[in-house]
């Protein structure tokens, strides 16, 4: 879930908007209008709307603190997070790998509620320091404001704690399962299980909800558990996946029949003569000997057509120094992972400076399919 729209940092993490968040924005501020426009039928449209988005970005900024309480134990456990992104369903911290224990998964899981438990209570000890009383109509729009923050925090929390992965509380889940069973991969198969099960109870809720004649709503809820569901179901299938590849090392799955280009040649010659006949998406670039750089594709789509012919390999390579190499020692699990965190598809295997060979995600693939098959 990669950031389009850049907000900024907090504690070194950066913040981003993802394209669907505007269509769940725009939801939010619509349905606080009608929300705030019936609970006091005396205020003007200006208060309205005024309360309507102040209300929207305070629980978008809600949402954040609810990342950060993820991230920031994350990072105490010298575990990576390079950023968190606002999306269409909420809010998602780009944690790098998993927990290496029980405990960290447990506190990393239930930082999040936490926080958003805290907040809702802030938000309504405010409140009720201003005058309001619960199952009372706010009187004033800051307190209609304040009120809706604290419920909608505290529900936020309740769901989130709904033991199926991948929400939070599905990974507390998966950690009290990992401690009492010293099993990691069992823990979440069971908990990708259960996150299932809840899934298809949201989607036939939610349908049940639409043809009762309660509209979006229903919609909406069976949505939020299509998204559960197929977020279980890839969780299920990236453990068994790295189940099927654990103690796999980089030089069983690497190739050293690599495709190799010189640095002045030009794209064009490159493009017709040697990656349309052949299909190969992946050049090492050599220059008097040495290994300079690597050129795919997406390299060359960079460049217009009509400067294919004077453009060189060596002016559009990724160079020598910008790669990520492994070693054939290196387990593929964590090759895979790098290549996800660098959004690549190759990884030049080096020893000591020397190439080695190229593992791409296509030679994990075909293992992973070749081991499926065998049923290994």
């Amino acid at each position: 879930m990669e950031a389009h729209i850049k907000l900024g940092r907090l504690f070194g993490i950066r913040i981003g908007l993802h394209y669907s968040w505007i269509i769940s924005a725009i939801l939010i501020a619509l349905s606080l209008a009608s929300h705030f426009a019936a609970v006091n039928r005396d205020w003007g449209p200006a208060v309205v709307w005024g309360a309507a988005i102040v209300t929207a970005i305070l629980f978008f900024g809600g949402i954040v603190l609810h990342e950060l309480g993820h991230a920031l134990v994350a990072k105490a456990r010298g575990i990576p997070v390079p950023s968190i992104t606002l999306f269409a369903l909420g809010g998602v911290a780009q944690i790098e790998r998993e927990s290496g224990d029980a405990r960290t998964e447990f506190w990393m899981g239930i930082a999040g509620p936490l926080v958003s438990v805290a907040l809702g209570l802030i938000c309504l000890g405010i409140a009720r320091s201003m005058g309001w009383a619960p199952m009372a109509d706010p009187a004033t729009p800051a307190m209609a404001v304040l009120v809706w923050l604290g419920v909608i925090n505290l529900v936020l929390a309740v769901f989130n704690m709904i033991p199926g992965y991948p929400l939070d509380g599905g990974r507390v889940l998966r950690a009290i399962v990992w401690w009492y069973t010293g099993n990691m991969d069992r823990a979440t198969r069971i908990a990708a299980g259960v996150g299932q099960l809840f899934a298809y109870g949201f989607i036939l809720l939610g349908l049940w909800r639409f043809f009762s004649g309660q509209g979006f709503g229903g919609l909406w809820l069976a949505f939020i558990g299509w998204f559960l569901l197929d977020a279980a179901r890839s969780s299920y299938a990236q453990v068994e996946a790295m189940a099927l590849l654990r103690g796999v090392r980089v030089r069983d799955v690497m190739t050293a029949d690599y495709a190799l280009v010189e640095a002045d040649t030009d794209l064009k010659s490159l493009v017709e003569d040697r990656l349309l006949r052949t299909g190969t998406r992946c050049f090492l670039v050599g220059k008097d000997g040495y290994l300079i750089g690597l050129i795919t594709p997406h390299d060359i789509g960079k460049i217009d057509r009509e400067r294919w012919s004077e453009a060189t390999v060596e002016q559009v390579m990724r160079p020598l120094r910008e790669l990520r190499t492994v070693s054939p020692h290196t387990p593929v699990t964590d090759a895979l992972d790098l290549m996800t965190r660098q959004n690549v598809n190759q990884l030049p295997v080096v020893t000591d400076g020397r190439l080695e060979g190229l593992l791409s995600r296509g030679h994990v693939l075909q293992l992973l399919q070749t081991r499926a098959e065998l049923h290994m």
